[in-house]
């Protein structure tokens, strides 16, 4: 029987209301979620793994969403913002 791995998230961004709730529909569906609250901390995460989607707040303190989109070179640039979405 061949495992189905699976799809690993992640999320980044500091409202921790918000982060919570996207985690808990994530883990839901399956997904392995991994959190980052802070552009700092997504940076790390980026230097040590890979992921299949990131989820990132573009208004971050200290290093933005944008920031980190220029800093990690095997991040696509494809951005959508939330206001396109809703």
């Amino acid at each position: 029987m061949e495992m189905i791995s699976l799809k690993k998230i992640l999320v980044v961004e500091d409202d921790v209301s918000i982060h919570e709730v996207l985690e808990e529909l994530l883990e839901k569906e399956d997904y392995a979620v991994s959190n980052a609250y802070s552009g700092t901390e997504a940076l790390l995460l980026l230097e040590r793994e890979n992921f299949d989607l990131i989820l990132l707040d573009l208004m971050l303190p200290a290093v933005s969403g944008e920031e980190i989109i220029r800093k990690v070179p095997h991040i696509p640039n494809h951005c959508v913002k939330c206001e396109d979405i809703f």
